[in-house]
């Protein structure tokens, strides 16, 4: 899935040791998405090594592509927007820069995301 708009939050990194014992980081953004009638604001994670990759900034138009997933913990459900590419138009609204590796032709089909590392039990939901 994809969505464009612009960076309005960007919050500090944050990073852990799963109960498995792996190291995790994330970083984690708001995008406001300006299509359509209403304002919409989207928050989403980049984990792992999308959180070394993908740098964005407040201010920065882009386009992320990401996955959503819902998990159940203790009767209650959550759900996670992770992005695993982003492309960063420049001021001047030339071609976009890629934020994470990009396809390899326009219009081809991105590449399917990183598998979690450590498996589904790094976090108790």
């Amino acid at each position: 899935m994809e969505i464009k708009g612009k960076i309005i939050h960007a919050l500090p990194e944050v990073s852990g040791t799963s109960k498995a014992g792996n190291l995790w980081k994330k970083k984690e953004y708001v995008l406001e998405n300006t299509d359509g009638q209403f304002p919409r604001k989207v928050a989403f994670t980049c984990f792992g090594d999308n959180a070394d990759k993908i740098n964005l900034q407040v201010g920065q138009t882009a386009t992320i592509y990401f996955d959503i997933e819902s998990r159940e913990w203790n009767g209650k459900w959550f759900t996670d927007i992770r992005c695993w590419r982003a492309d960063v138009e420049p001021e001047g609204g030339a071609a976009p820069v890629a934020g994470a590796p990009a396809t390899s032709a326009p219009g081809a089909v991105p590449p399917p995301p990183p598998a979690p590392v450590g498996g589904d039990d790094e976090f108790p939901f």
